[in-house]
């Protein structure tokens, strides 16, 4: 008898596992749906908090943090609203930016290059983080975008900077100096387009925009040179005098109509 009930058990020990575990994924997959949902209707201002944080210990650095303010990162949003007029988007405000307080302790670094595992782990590593530190309940934003800056004297080149949308996180690199705020600004934009849901439009190994999706103006005659630079593809294509360079304000992009689609502004993007 108890030989031949152990295995009873343990079958159905397993199977309320298994059923748990299940459990567990359609929740986290219906969280995320909804998230999704609700941060891709614009039925509301999408509410992004920014979070500065010194990357280095330059006196630099924590003076560049210290004057930032609201107006910072008002083009942010500016640039939001003009680029929803020009697909139709009724609301006028698409979204909103807040400066919220400094974060003294840096994210865990993503593992650039890791296999699809360590990715994972850094994934909920960095929503665990985002949980702990960062506090700004007023309002209560939808994305939160983690900025950190350095010094441009100390560090030259600093790492790719990323978007997540599930957990709706931005981790930005950027540089801490008055000249560069405005192409700050173009790569926080970036990134937070991907926290919607747009995808990148250049090619990885040349980072050349591909045609058409990361061309600003697909249709325009002559082709080159274009005018604006396609906000996922972040660079101007190249002509035979000159090399693809990244613009330096956000005047000088746009958002192109399979971005438009993909952040579901439009099914059928055609701006105006």
């Amino acid at each position: 008898m108890i030989t031949a009930s152990a295995p009873r058990r343990g079958s159905l020990f397993r199977t309320i596992r298994i059923a748990i575990l299940l459990i567990i994924l359609v929740l986290v997959g219906g969280s995320a749906w909804l998230t999704k949902v609700r941060t891709t209707s614009w039925a509301q201002p999408l509410r992004v908090a920014i979070f500065p944080i010194a990357a280095d210990d330059r006196k630099q650095t924590h003076a560049y943090i210290a004057q930032l303010n609201a107006d910072t990162f008002a083009p942010i949003a500016m640039f939001m609203a003009r680029e929803a007029r020009r697909y139709g988007l009724t609301l006028t405000t698409p979204v909103e930016v807040y400066l919220a307080p400094q974060i003294y302790q840096p994210p865990p670094p993503p593992p650039f290059g890791g296999n699809p595992i360590q990715v994972i782990l850094w994934s909920l590593q960095i929503r665990f983080w985002a949980w702990v530190h960062a506090d700004f309940n007023r309002p209560p934003p939808h994305v939160r975008m983690f900025v950190l800056y350095y010094d441009p004297v100390t560090s030259q080149r600093i790492a790719h900077s990323l978007g997540l949308q599930k957990g709706l996180i931005g981790v930005v690199n950027a540089y801490s100096a008055s000249y560069q705020t405005a192409e700050n600004n173009v790569v926080i934009a970036h990134e937070l387009l991907h926290t919607v849901g747009a995808t990148d439009k250049y090619d990885p190994d040349s980072n050349e925009p591909l045609f058409p999706e990361g061309y600003a103006e697909p249709e325009r005659t002559p082709l080159l040179p274009q005018h604006y630079a396609e906000i996922m593809a972040g660079r101007f294509p190249s002509t035979k005098d000159d090399e693809a360079l990244m613009p330096g304000l956000l005047d000088e992009v746009m958002i192109g109509a399979k971005t438009a689609r993909e952040i579901n502004w439009v099914r059928d993007a055609k701006p105006q």
